[in-house]
This record gives structure tokens, sequence and C-alpha cells, in this order.
């Protein structure tokens, strides 16, 4: 069951969290723009265009909800970071995502994507400061394993880890282009939802 691609609908776009329906369980996915986010929705869902990707970093402006029929949901958040949009625009993204990760009641924990190719950048630091911090839950996700050569890829895991001051065994590395990683992220996703129960 666990291997089943997880049944999401997008439901709405939010300006801000409290404008978000009432789920029994949400989990958050955030990252640098450009990082890959709304293709690894699209991955872990088996759907090509649930979420809007584009060559264009920044395309999430809104937080985005995807549910299950019976109340689990997936926010999708802004990208931090460099975006092709507004400075307004960007300046606002931070309060808003910040807010809703520290006020919602039924956020099980912030899913935080680190790009596997560059390793994490001091935003992405600065992010798993902040939620350590709040004491908010959170799990590192490391995209675009299919972009690290195979023979680096031993060194770049272990960096990866170090630069988030993490173990290894801790982040699991995933790549929407080949599949890698999809079902562990699945699985992860679904007992995020089940620390509700």
């Amino acid at each position: 069951m666990s291997n089943q691609p997880l049944p999401l609908q997008f439901v709405m776009s939010a300006q801000r969290g409290d404008q978000l329906p009432e789920m029994k369980a949400e989990v958050a996915f955030i990252g640098r723009s450009n990082v890959g986010k709304s293709s690894l929705v699209n991955a872990i869902t088996g759907r090509k265009s649930l979420a809007k990707t584009s060559k264009t970093p920044g395309r999430t402006q809104l937080l985005n909800c995807f549910s299950t029929d019976n109340g689990f949901a997936l926010i999708d958040c802004p990208g931090y970071g460099y975006a092709k949009v507004s400075r307004t625009t960007r300046e606002a993204w931070s309060p808003m995502i910040r807010g809703y990760l520290r006020h919602s009641e039924t956020l099980q924990a912030t899913v935080v994507l680190v790009d596997g190719e560059i390793g994490p950048t001091k935003l992405d630091i600065e992010m798993l400061e902040w939620l350590s911090q709040h004491d908010l839950a959170f799990q590192v996700i490391a995209t675009k394993h299919d972009k690290v050569k195979s023979s680096k890829r031993e060194k770049r895991k272990k960096e990866l880890a170090a630069g988030c001051g993490l173990e290894q065994s801790a982040i699991i590395w995933v790549s929407a282009t080949t599949g890698v990683g999809i079902d562990r992220l699945r699985t992860r996703v679904r007992e995020l939802w089940g620390a509700a129960g």
C-alpha cells in the first residue's frame, strides 16, 4: 500500500495559513526556488501536472493545498531565495510561510527540500535553524539525485548531511526524473500524517 501514489487533489491556494481548510493532518513542502518542489509533488502523486512546474523559479507564490478525500494534506509553500517575481512579492513570502509553519495546529512536519546537486545553501541552513529554534519537526529531502555523478554520490551525501547538521541516514535522496527514493518519500509522508493519530 505504501508504494501507491499519494491520492492528493488540488484544493485551493491561500495567502495566509488561516485561509486554508481544516485538515486532520498536514505536511508542508518547502525549499529554495528551483529545487524541484512541484516536480516532486507530481512524482509522489503519480500525476504529471497536478502541481504546475516551470523553468522559471518562483512559480509557486501562494500556499497551495493538496488533500486526500479523508483529510490529509500536503501544503506546497513558495520557494525561498532567487525567483523572478517582484521584491515586494518575495518579501511577503517569508512572513506568510513562517506564520503558517508556526501557527498551523495540524501541521505534523515540514519537508525541507535541499538541492542535492549543489548542497545546502545559506537560506536552507537558515530555514533548518529556524525550524529547530521553534521546535518544529522537519524532514530533509535531497532532490536531483540523478544530477549527481555516481562516482561523487557518497562524498556528496556526506557533505550534504554535514552541511545540514544531520546524520546521513536522516536524509532521503530522491529524483523526480528517475524515481529514486520516491517510494520512500511517499512512505515518509504517510508516516508523518499518521503522527496525528
